[in-house]
């Protein structure tokens, strides 16, 4: 009995042998199949990739990441493909790193751990991506915003009247953030809606054209029967407006009316060319006369006594056509028989489309005092434009704003001003006179007006064969100083 119990044990050593062979090979081929795929636990881009083999691992990144994002705006949803936004994720990158952390121990090593339940560290790799930022914003501009983006509406002429309609303020797709959100959602795998946010644009002011109608529908209103022509300039953008209009017919601008009073504006400027600083007490009395109080006899002392004692007017005629103000001219004094100095002949005087009968002592046209206006205002803001470079040196910036102060004491609460609100500032002069006949026919008003949303150059000058009755010209006046003051300050209806 004792010998085959040895017999056996040999067998029986084998037989263990074979078995932990066996349960070795079982192991090495158990292991060789999780060496093969990712550590449990592993991450790539936030995804559980543990157990997965690496093309398995791909295909989960590629359809975890290749989801559309949802993209809200306003009312709108938009699905965009990540590719579309410049998405290009770095699959090999991410993977290769993965494999790095799970393949860094040699097989035999790893092996024995994995025997010994020492698994190794599940890896946590982070995205790798690249986000075209060109691309991103083409797509938000060209396919969001140009189609979703709601334009402001410019306020409308309320026909008839001086007022306008209010507009609606717009949104505007803010592209800077739509950026940053767009790409937090590109890179997140769970988190793929996007609400956008905007910036409101504000109501637009309506086109000068749109300004013109409702000016043309004011005068229609007042079934004013003569000539009306009004020059407008914005003093913050530089655009114009200058329109002439007769019995419902828009008809070339530039025609020549009587400046009347107006042409003490040209007589300031004049004046103030030829005195020295500080200015003698006498002449601000004189022109505070002239201006403020309207005065004819101060106009001509000062001719007399600063430019020349016989031919003041032509002097003053010289300066605004060294200025470019070809129909502008002064041709005698204001006293009564004055002699007349000169005859002139301009553009404006000669057409024979229309007249308005000016006298030939003294002409305008309300661009060209709107042009002087402008070149006062720009000298009494910076010393600059076209006064500092026509005479250079003679007419300082603290004469344009002594011109400014004076022009702006003259409040006689008719005509541009009673088309204002309480308040507001002009520098201005207005010019009538009674004719041969002893009624009046033209009436003008030129000024500068200062308002919260901008300053003006405003000139209006009407016209009409038969007597003009005063209290439907003011009427007139004040519906377009009204109109155009609503035009600039939309918000203060």
């Amino acid at each position: 009995m004792r010998n085959r119990s040895l017999q056996i044990l040999p067998w029986i050593s084998v037989i263990i042998l074979l078995a932990a062979v066996l349960l070795t090979v079982v192991q090495l081929i158990r292991y060789s199949r999780i060496r093969a795929s990712f550590t449990p636990g592993t991450k790539i881009a936030g995804i559980p990739v543990g157990g997965l083999t690496r093309v398995q691992a791909a295909d989960r990144l590629v359809q975890a990441y290749n989801l559309p994002i949802e993209i809200h705006y306003g009312d709108a949803i938009i699905q965009a493909k990540p590719a579309s936004l410049g998405f290009d994720m770095d699959l090999e990158v991410m993977l290769a790193a993965a494999d790095q952390q799970r393949v860094e121990l040699p097989f035999w090593q790893s092996f024995w751990d994995y025997l010994w339940n020492r698994l190794p560290a599940a890896a946590e790799v982070p995205l790798s991506v690249t986000i075209t930022e060109e691309r991103l914003k083409t797509y938000l501009q060209s396919e969001i915003a140009s189609r979703y983006d709601q334009p402001a509406e410019a306020a409308q002429p309320i026909p008839g009247t001086p007022n306008f309609e209010p507009g609606k303020p717009g949104t505007s797709l803010d592209i800077e953030r739509a950026v940053i959100l767009v790409e937090d959602a590109l890179r997140s795998p769970t988190a793929r809606v996007v609400n956008l946010t905007y910036n409101r644009t504000e109501t637009v002011r309506p086109s000068l054209q749109n300004l013109q109608v409702l000016l043309q529908q004011v005068i229609d209103a007042q079934e004013f029967d003569g000539v009306t022509e009004v020059y407008l300039l914005d003093l913050q953008s530089y655009q114009e407006l200058n329109f002439a209009y007769t019995q419902g017919e828009t008809i070339p601008s530039d025609v020549a009316f009587t400046a009347a009073s107006t042409m003490k504006i040209p007589i300031l400027v004049s004046v103030f060319r030829r005195l020295n600083e500080p200015t003698p007490a006498d002449a601000l009395t004189m022109i505070e006369q002239m201006i403020v109080r309207s005065e004819n006899d101060p106009a001509d002392r000062l001719m007399e006594t600063y430019l020349d004692t016989n031919l003041g007017p032509l002097q003053v005629t010289d300066d605004m056509q060294a200025l470019g103000l070809d129909n502008t001219f002064l041709a005698g004094y204001f006293y009564p028989g004055a002699p007349l100095l000169r005859r002139f002949d301009t553009t404006a005087n000669l057409r024979t489309d229309v007249s308005t009968s000016p006298d030939a002592y003294n002409q305008t046209t309300p661009a060209e005092m709107g042009a002087l206006l402008t070149d006062i205002y720009q000298c009494a803001q910076s010393g600059g434009g076209s006064l500092a470079a026509v005479f250079p040196g003679e007419i300082s910036q603290a004469e344009c704003r002594t011109m400014i102060g004076y022009l702006a004491q003259n409040r006689i609460g008719v005509l541009i001003q009673a088309g204002l609100p309480e308040g507001t500032q002009l520098a201005h002069k207005h010019g009538w006179i009674t004719e041969s006949d002893g009624v009046i026919h033209t009436i003008s008003d030129a000024g500068i007006v200062y308002t919260p949303s901008g300053n003006y150059v405003l000139v209006i000058s009407i016209y009409r064969t038969q007597q003009l009755i005063w209290d439907d010209a003011n009427e007139l006046f004040a519906g377009l100083s009204q109109g155009i003051y609503n035009y600039f300050n939309l918000s203060g209806q």
